[in-house]
């Protein structure tokens, strides 16, 4: 496809060309980079929020009230659920599954579903990007839901402007959650299925935790909603609202992004530097290695060297082009 055209379309907010843009982040498409240069200067006006916890404490639902608080405010949003990369077929495992079937027609609504399965650098890049595409779409809200709380998932969640944490009465030991990271992490705690018994206990236990923990200039709410019911969404639309208003006042809110994209920006050198070096080993060197002719610092040092000639060939190359 002509990415020109993509661009373009996706600019335009065509729900077919943002949904072919986030494919090519999917597939870690050849004209990413192009597609980045016509997409980026248009992007930063969208606020991300991050749904993670356990599967089963429903974050969909959750997700669907969300999408309902922001079009009763005639916001603009689009979903983005990342899900694991199927072993057989490569796509998302529940990207087949119907999400929020009472949006489907707002034209003012964008859900994705979305797998990782050739991007360089997995989750922690791709979904980024993927946030990139909707926000130059005109999406002002992006919702981001995962499907665990492992590493890659609590740092997708993470990478967003205010983070949920999404857990369930009966939500488990403590101890796990805390070891998961999910405490330093939470911008928000939500106790979901409210409606159940044990839903105080777990705030209360949350709310404890928390008080043990570090001092904060932000101290983390914890509300109990039920998605199925519909209550407690207001309050957790506000205290996403209050989160946001303290992070633009404190400017904690422009040094989050800008730490983002450095660690972005390095990930993405560090991917392709390993590409490079692989590229570059030579066997007879890992032979040398193994049979301890030379040691492993040795063999870093001859990779370095043979890593910065190229790029200076590869400097050279450039500027011969750009001269003539």
């Amino acid at each position: 496809m002509d990415v020109a055209l993509l661009i373009e379309r996706v600019l335009a907010g065509d729900r077919r060309g943002i949904a072919r843009a986030i494919s090519m982040v999917e597939d870690g498409a050849e004209g990413l980079p192009e597609l980045s240069a016509g997409l980026y200067p248009r992007t930063g006006r969208a606020y991300t929020v991050g749904l993670t916890g356990s599967p089963g404490v429903g974050k969909s639902s959750l997700a669907e009230q969300l999408v309902r608080a922001a079009r009763g405010r005639d916001v603009n949003v689009a979903v983005l659920a990342i899900d694991p990369t199927s072993p057989f077929t490569g796509g998302a495992l529940l990207g087949d599954r119907l999400r929020m079937q009472a949006h489907a027609t707002d034209p003012e609504v964008f859900i994705r579903s979305m797998a990782t399965r050739g991007h360089l650098g997995g989750m922690a890049l791709a979904a980024p990007e993927a946030i990139r595409v909707l926000d130059a779409s005109g999406a002002e809200l992006v919702v981001v839901e995962t499907v665990g709380v492992g590493q890659a998932e609590v740092e997708v969640a993470a990478a967003t402007d205010t983070t949920l944490v999404v857990v369930s009465p009966g939500w488990g030991d403590a101890v796990q959650v805390a070891k998961a990271g999910i405490l330093e992490i939470a911008d928000v705690f939500v106790v979901n299925k409210a409606d159940r018994q044990g839903a105080g206990e777990a705030a209360r236990e949350l709310r404890v935790m928390l008080k043990m923990g570090q001092a904060r200039e932000w101290t983390p709410p914890v509300l109990a909603t039920s998605a199925v019911e519909g209550t407690g969404i207001e309050e957790l639309w506000e205290a996403i609202a209050a989160h946001r208003t303290h992070q633009e006042a404190s400017g904690e809110l422009e040094g989050k992004r800008r730490s983002r994209l450095l660690r972005e920006v390095e990930q993405m050198a560090v991917e392709r530097l390993r590409s490079l070096v692989h590229d570059l080993l030579d066997p007879a060197e890992v032979s040398d290695l193994q049979d301890r002719r030379i040691d492993p610092y040795r063999a870093v040092d001859m990779l370095v060297e043979r890593v910065t000639a190229a790029d200076r060939t590869a400097g050279s190359d450039r500027g011969a082009e750009g001269a003539s």
